[in-house]
């Protein structure tokens, strides 16, 4: 078999679950403590992809094993009722450090690219000449997005899977690790840190094991909360002189409203997130009720940080007593204390993943309009659970909350968006996206566009198959039935192509690999696949032609390099091979087997010299106990000049 990726890229998913996390009603907001906040020494600002706020200790969840997020907020002060401005993560994380709703910032699905014209909060940190950090758990945050402007050092290196190729997440322990080691040696500055923690993203913990979803859930939400209590140490001294602020992304859903996992819809359950501010001259002990957004996170970090106004779509939270300084942000605040204003949100996954139609969502006061062809009118204070529509009951309000919607989100038509996404999303970061569940590979085409809400079960059953949740004859029937009623689906045959290649159902598989390639994936995962199935039944010549074509879907690909020279050499044509070998590891010198092969290439040439070198360069970066090191080491005795 060729060194191809092993399997389609990680498959991640949800169970559903009939059972919905009911939300907490707001406790009325005490009195809050006003103190003059001393200007902090260094800031951190922490984030938990996925973070539901009903799933923390701190906001009443009696199961949460949350001790580093509770004691946040026993420290200083938390926000009750607290929203993403999206529930997807490039676009949720550029609102919080832009302080822009995402129209105003242009990163409206992962993989769309910041308008870098956008002020960020690390840029403004770095203007003034403060040490400025980040370090990302997954490849939605890569630098190619734009977050990194403003920071001067930016760790979003993933780690190589079993297979060899770089994964797209990484456990929080690592993230914390590289930020405790900046950390040590900018303690005494006036920093700026950024920690991204993607626990408790799924699939949760181990899928395999024979436990409820939510409860794999928690467990990686304990997980997130141990590097976080890692981080907080790891300040040492500086603690008491840093501000800190630990929010969630987005939430996620387990069944509610239908929807499994998150970024299609905008209720609750994947909007509200927890939102803790703690540091200098805050609370102790305090919370708030009045509603928050994350675009109120950079001007609030700004005036504390001693910047003053921060231009921006929020408003400075109310951690101190001077209100006046706080600004009323470019939407306005509906009053000194915030209550009645308005907060934005949306989601473009509808139309970029399914070609369905967008969901722009506005709350103000106790109620919530989601603008959708079919409109939503939800009176949180009656319904927090948003189960009763009352749209039809209230005419005037919904044409007032939908010229609100308009004010914010503008008149850009959907097709506008879909543009810039195809603009900005190049075929290897699609890929990678689609790999993690973000992507279906369906882009809106113009016309009439469907209701998701009439499409949930659509929905429901894609999130069954990308969120890791389901294994062997379980995915497989899932994907059979997506593929009943939308047979041409790229990215569905791209799976159940390996969920057979994996069982050893080669002949079944490469129709679905076939069918994959004709839907013009970003990526040459469907040409690795049917490769290695044609090589399997012995059809090497129709393996050279497969790779051979993956080339123009993916030129820069490694594996497709290494692949194709692998088969050119074991078809008897090692000097064909070579350059494809050569390229492969020019692209990535990590992939043991294609310097092996490269190695033997060379031998078959008689190029003893040069495969000497291969193979003791393998040999170098092989760890001591790896298996494949007793055949590398035979190699080279046959190749290595005899001692004089």
């Amino acid at each position: 078999m060729p060194a191809c990726r092993g399997s389609v890229p990680r498959l991640l998913i949800v169970t559903i679950l009939a059972a919905a996390v009911s939300a907490c009603s707001p406790e009325p907001a005490a009195p809050l403590r006003m103190t003059s906040p001393a200007a902090p020494r260094g800031v951190l600002v922490v984030t938990i992809d996925t973070l539901r706020a009903d799933h923390v200790g701190a906001y009443g969840y009696a199961a949460a094993r949350t001790p580093a997020l509770d004691r946040l907020a026993r420290e200083g002060i938390r926000f009750e009722r607290a929203y993403a401005t999206a529930p997807i993560t490039l676009t949720s994380h550029a609102s919080l450090m832009t302080g822009r709703y995402p129209p105003g910032h242009g990163a409206r699905h992962n993989g769309m690219r910041l308008d870098m014209k956008t002020p960020t909060l690390a840029e403004r940190f770095a203007s003034d000449g403060r040490p400025t950090a980040a370090f990302v758990a997954a490849f939605p945050l890569d630098r190619r997005f734009g977050l990194i402007k403003g920071f001067q050092t930016y760790g979003d290196a993933m780690p190589r899977d079993a297979t060899g190729h770089i994964a797209n997440e990484r456990a929080g322990r690592l993230v914390v690790d590289e930020a405790l080691a900046w950390l040590a040696s900018h303690r005494q500055d006036k920093f700026f840190l950024w920690v991204h923690l993607f626990e408790p993203h799924a699939p949760y913990g181990n899928p395999a094991e024979a436990r409820p979803a939510v409860a794999r859930y928690d467990d990686d939400i304990a997980e997130a909360d141990a590097q976080v209590g890692r981080l907080l140490d790891g300040l040492g001294d500086a603690r008491a002189q840093t501000l800190i602020v630990a929010a969630g992304d987005h939430g996620e859903s387990f069944g509610e409203h239908g929807e499994i996992s998150h970024s299609v819809f905008t209720y609750d359950t994947t909007l509200r997130v927890p939102l803790i501010v703690s540091g200098p001259g805050i609370g102790p002990g305090e919370h708030d009720a009045a509603p928050a957004s994350l675009v109120d996170v950079a001007p609030t970090i700004a005036f504390l940080a001693g910047f003053g106004r921060f231009d921006s779509d929020g408003r400075v939270l109310p951690t101190e007593g001077d209100a006046s300084r706080r600004g009323s942000g470019r939407f306005g605040t509906g009053g000194p204390d915030g209550a009645n204003r308005a907060l934005y949100a949306e989601s473009f996954a509808p139309l970029l993943d399914f070609g369905w139609s967008p969901l722009r969502t506005i709350r103000t006061g106790d109620w919530k309009f989601i603008a959708a062809p079919t409109p939503e009118l939800y009176d949180l204070a009656a319904d927090p659970g948003e189960t009763r529509n009352v749209a039809a009951e209230q005419p005037a309000r919904v044409a007032e909350m939908t010229r609100r919607v308009d004010a914010i989100a503008g008149a850009t038509p959907p097709t506008d968006v879909s543009a810039a996404a195809s603009a900005t999303v190049d075929r290897e970061a699609l890929a990678r996206l689609q790999a993690l569940g973000y992507a279906s590979g369906r882009p809106g085409r113009g016309g009439d566009r469907p209701d998701p809400k009439d499409r949930k079960e659509i929905a429901a059953r894609f999130a069954q198959v990308t969120s890791g949740e389901l294994q062997g004859a379980p995915l497989e029937h899932a994907l059979r039935e997506i593929l009943r009623t939308d047979p041409g689906n790229p990215q569905v045959n791209l799976r159940l192509g390996y969920v057979l290649l994996n069982a050893s159902r080669c002949a079944e598989a490469v129709p679905h690999f076939t069918a994959a390639i004709a839907g013009h994936l970003p990526s040459a995962d469907a040409h690795l696949g049917r490769a290695a199935c044609e090589l399997a039944a012995k059809h090497a010549a129709a393996a050279e032609r497969t790779l051979t074509e993956a080339q123009t879907v993916e030129p820069d690909n490694p594996v497709v390099s290494a692949n194709l020279g692998l088969v050119l050499s074991d078809r008897g044509r090692p000097a064909a091979g070579i350059p494809h070998l050569q390229r492969a590891l020019s692209l990535d010198p990590g992939l043991h087997q294609a310097r092996f092969g490269l190695a033997i290439a060379y031998a078959s040439t008689g190029r003893r010299a040069d495969a000497a070198r291969e193979a003791q360069e393998l040999l170098r970066r092989l760890p001591p106990d790896a298996p494949q090191r007793p055949e590398v080491e035979r190699l080279l005795a046959t190749v290595r000049p005899p001692t004089p």
